[in-house]
């Protein structure tokens, strides 16, 4: 078993290539490989007026909002505001984005319930230039 000191994993910067609005910034904590067997964790920040990106994931996913606000945006167009402590799944392949409409940095934990998965966006994802990301050890 590991214990991860989330606040010390080195982020990833990912942005969308046509998009300045899509910037997030993320690491794993567990996955496949790294720790877990049958799940894997992200965290992830936002930084204010930026969002995920519309995207639809490969297994079910549930958030936990550390700090920060945003909204939540559902391919049906509801919109579900989000705050510290705020909790919800997204099942499989429901297309959503959530938004940092506050003025601090947007702060989450994604558990996703596979330990290899992908993530399609609608944007090409900077880095890799490809619509398509997921865990480290996603190709098998």
């Amino acid at each position: 078993m590991d214990v991860v000191a989330s606040n010390k994993l080195e982020r990833t910067k990912v942005w969308g290539q046509d998009d300045p609005s899509v910037q997030w910034a993320g690491a794993f904590a567990a996955c496949g490989g790294k720790g877990a067997t049958q799940s894997s964790t992200i965290v992830y920040e936002i930084e204010p007026g930026a969002r995920l990106g519309w995207h639809t994931d490969a297994t079910e996913e549930t958030q936990y909002i550390i700090a920060g606000t945003g909204e939540l945006h559902m391919e049906d167009g509801t919109v579900h505001p989000v705050g510290p402590g705020s909790i919800f799944v997204l099942p499989t392949p429901i297309r959503h984005d959530l938004a940092n409409t506050g003025k601090e940095t947007l702060r989450a934990v994604a558990f996703f319930a596979a330990a290899m998965f992908t993530q399609t966006f609608d944007n090409v994802m900077m880095p890799p230039k490809t619509h398509v990301l997921g865990t480290p050890n996603r190709e098998g």
